[in-house]
């Protein structure tokens, strides 16, 4: 999980600040040297952590805190207000060019992830209503071009691409042959280096004067940490970067890059990648991240990933069922399926209010996972999956030996079938108190 090490010091550090019921400038400077200590162990650029913990002091031992009837809280909301300034504020969109199509230029270092990027970013500005061309002007890697097609074809996106043309050429006639077909952004997915070198520029910036992009988007892979601060230093000198997009963020458990790079570099993240899967990218909220790291959950992103996977229609038919005490284990797997395509179950339940880190670790469910469910409840008579309470020992041992599966299996998964309609029935009565309201509710 995303900032597991950091979150889970920093709640424990603000669990003990809760306590106390009256806070002096002793009790706020051990708070923040323990909290400066996270912050440098998650791999945050020192200049950046001791501007934030200065801002933060600054503003803890004033009176706002020191007289307020919860002193722990108000520090707790400073460092959330202040980790979210560190990181940008609030979400910055795509520019949008007067006159069609938009470029959008993406840039990045070798393995950064650029070529995956550039589909997603298509995937998601499609499902935006808008008609994007990807450009392959990445003509020196082994297989850029191919990969970039295939993805095109898994996205039902078009691909230009002119082999034995320069990345300059086949860049102003991807623009070209966008405006020929009516596309409305082109994404132009270029070469990297393994490092930063004049060439590598050279080539970027001629290909920036030959299309004049809306936006130039420096791919980064978060997992590098202030490896990744540093070549978002170099790209911007050189290029003026409009927006950072990072990588594989949901791997690096750390979060330095996240945390460093807009306060070092000036340059706002404007998406994040999450997962291996074609919609794994989101726009990057600064104050979601920032509630997420302090245990306050992103209740909003979750309702987004549900609103995008679940059918509003099918998830009320599915609560009535709950309702009615009708809830069946067929209904389980197709529930099942749909929570899957919202992404890893530790992400999801890690955007929940109160969850810690350590309790979502080795949580995981995988594809794998998946068809061993299906193989348990195929092998079920549909009476059993009607009536699971008919299940008995014979009946769960024919099951097992029907799915090629274990007694013991057969056990969790009534258990959980069992969990999740006591769940359900709960988050459908806190719907009804005023708490946000998920579409699978």
């Amino acid at each position: 999980m995303v900032f597991s090490a950091l979150s889970e010091k920093l709640q424990e550090t603000f669990r003990r600040l809760r306590g106390k019921g009256k806070l002096g400038e002793k009790d706020v400077d051990e708070a923040l040297r323990e909290v400066k200590l996270a912050l440098l162990e998650a791999d945050v650029n020192f200049r950046v952590v001791r501007n934030f913990i200065n801002r933060v002091r600054e503003r803890a031992i004033g009176q706002e805190v020191l007289n307020s009837l919860t002193p722990g809280q108000m520090v707790i909301k400073i460092v959330h207000q202040e980790l979210t300034k560190m990181m940008g504020e609030k979400a910055e969109k795509l520019k949008v060019s007067d006159r069609p199509p938009t470029v959008y230029l993406l840039a990045g270092l070798q393995g950064a992830g650029k070529t995956t990027t550039a589909g997603k970013l298509g995937g998601f500005l499609k499902k935006q209503g808008r008609r994007p061309l990807l450009v392959a002007a990445d003509i020196y890697r082994p297989a850029a071009v191919k990969q970039l097609e295939v993805l095109g074809r898994q996205l039902d996106l078009p691909v230009y691409s002119d082999p034995g043309r320069d990345p300059v050429t086949i860049a102003g006639q991807g623009v070209e042959k966008a405006r020929q077909t009516q596309r409305d952004v082109v994404i132009v997915d270029t070469a990297g280096r393994l490092h930063v070198d004049e060439e590598l520029m050279g080539e970027l910036s001629a290909i920036k004067k030959a299309v004049n992009p809306e936006e130039i988007l420096l791919v980064v892979d978060a997992m590098t940490g202030q490896d990744a601060v540093n070549v978002a230093q170099k790209f911007h000198e050189q290029l003026a970067l409009t927006g950072l997009i990072l990588t594989k963020l949901d791997s690096d458990t750390r979060g330095g890059a996240a945390l460093s790079i807009r306060e070092m570099t000036g340059c706002p993240i404007k998406f994040i990648g999450s997962g291996e899967k074609l919609d794994g990218i989101e726009v990057f909220h600064p104050e979601r991240l920032a509630s997420r790291i302090l245990g306050m959950g992103d209740v909003l992103t979750l309702i987004e990933k549900a609103e995008a996977s679940v059918e509003a229609e099918q998830a009320k038919a599915l609560m009535r069922k709950v309702q009615k005490d009708e809830f069946t284990l067929e209904d389980f797997l197709d529930q099942m399926r749909q929570v899957q395509k919202m992404g890893p179950l530790d992400q999801l339940l890690g955007m929940l209010p109160g969850v810690k880190p350590k309790h979502l670790q080795g949580l995981e469910f995988d594809e794998r996972s998946m068809k061993h469910v299906e193989a348990i409840i195929q092998s079920m008579t549909p009476e059993e999956r009607k009536m699971p309470q008919i299940i008995n020992a014979s009946r769960r041992r024919r099951i097992a030996r029907g799915s090629g599966r274990t007694v013991q299996e057969v056990n969790r998964l009534l258990s959980q079938f069992e969990q999740s309609k006591k769940m359900m029935k709960q988050l459908g009565k806190a719907g009804k108190g005023g708490l946000p309201k998920l579409p699978f509710w």
